[in-house]
């Protein structure tokens, strides 16, 4: 029986994935096998030596320390594109927001509320409201993963021209992009070209504060600058400046700050662009797929700190699976103590990411040698985590 730990509320469709006879799901639990979390902050949890995988139902995870998981071979799950539709909504909807100054007159037109002359006042005012359209505009998206495709696919068929750019851009996701959205070869290509822009990226130290005044200073005069992504994208003194200066019309985010709130010309919804019945449960069901895989068979799908990682498993084979730094000759120190062992490899794949591996091993017996398998394999420089995920 796995022991999974729930640290935030978690839609029951997902929790539905983890069958009650193999998995037990609490809110309290002292060594759990994973932990299946939202929005809750790890950085000051102690790590139990128990816990194997960390699954995270949104695609963020700077609420969980990566770095000491992956030190300690605890894998950490994402769930890139369950949420992009929800978000895909809800920057659509932004676009409109920052174009029509909808929200300006919704606001306006309650103070009229008393007033037995509204209707009159309503035509009269309304001229302080105009808008531009969208059509025929250029929106620039910077980062062109599952959500900015859709993103980019949607404004597409409203008849705008799209530009995009990312430098990450992997095969299955070129495939889904529409053959009329242009890519460009840098951010500084896309941002002097457009008219609306949205950012798409994860917060690192190369992101933070992207949009900064060098890139304000490419930008054409009343431009629509989109934040659905993540604070700290965006340098807030050359913001306020590129406002106060008619570079940006409008800035909407649903990443309110004080910083941001204090700015005019700015729209700051709550963080709701996954905040969708059907985007929980989406994030909710492939996090809790993650965690079955990998507890269950040993494979890694989505990590943000290990390779991934998957290997079709045949019954009756015993399973091991090795969590190691990233060095010369560790698959030769590895297969070095099966040999010894007299252990025969029937099936293995080995995979890397930056300063981390993970090994699958599939073996016709374990032969009773299990204890000190895993014993010989902890002794190997540069091991970090073993485990025997199936016995036959």
């Amino acid at each position: 029986m796995y022991e999974i730990l729930k640290l935030n509320a978690i839609s029951p469709v997902g929790l539905a994935k983890l069958p009650k006879e193999e998995f037990k799901v609490s809110d309290e639990c002292a060594n759990p096998n994973g932990i299946i979390l939202r929005s809750y902050d790890m950085h000051e949890m102690e790590l139990p030596d128990s816990l194997l995988a960390i699954a995270r139902a949104g695609a963020g995870t700077n609420n969980i320390p990566k770095d000491k998981c992956s030190e300690k071979g605890i894998v950490v799950f994402n769930t890139p594109g369950a949420n992009a539709n929800a978000v895909k909504e809800i920057v659509l909807a932004a676009l409109l927001m920052s174009s029509r100054k909808l929200i300006d007159g919704i606001e306006w037109t309650k103070t009229l509320k008393d007033d037995p002359d509204c209707a009159a006042k309503v035509e009269k005012g309304k001229k302080a409201f105009v808008g531009p359209e969208i059509m025929g505009k250029t929106l620039g998206i910077i980062g062109l993963g599952a959500t900015g495709t859709l993103i980019a696919n949607a404004a597409i068929g409203l008849g705008m021209d799209v530009i995009g750019y990312d430098p990450f851009l992997n095969v299955d996701t070129a495939w889904n992009i529409d053959s009329h959205v242009h890519k460009a070869s840098s951010v500084e290509e896309v941002v002097a070209a457009s008219n609306y822009i949205t950012m798409h990226v994860p917060l690192t130290d190369s992101t933070k504060n992207m949009f900064n005044a060098d890139l304000f200073g490419l930008m054409k005069k009343d431009t629509r600058l989109l934040n659905f992504s993540r604070d700290g994208l965006v340098d807030m003194e050359a913001l306020k400046d590129a406002i106060d200066n008619g570079t940006i019309a409008y800035y909407v985010t649903d990443l309110p700050t004080p910083e941001v709130l204090a700015l005019d010309k700015t729209i700051a919804v709550p963080h709701l662009g996954a905040s969708t019945p059907e985007a929980e449960e989406n994030c909710a069901a492939m996090a809790a797929k993650e965690l079955r895989e990998f507890l269950k068979y040993g494979n890694i799908r989505n990590s943000v700190n290990y390779p991934n990682c998957e290997m079709p498993y045949t019954p009756g084979k015993a399973r091991v699976s090795i969590m190691n730094k990233n060095i010369p000759n560790m698959i030769g120190s590895i297969a070095a103590v099966f040999a010894k062992e007299h252990l025969n490899i029937d099936n293995m794949i080995n995979k890397s990411k930056g300063d981390w591996a993970y090994t699958l091993i599939d073996l016709d017996t374990l032969d009773g040698k299990g204890d000190e398998l895993l014993s010989e394999l902890n002794a190997i420089e540069g091991v970090v985590k073993t485990r025997i995920v199936i016995e036959n």
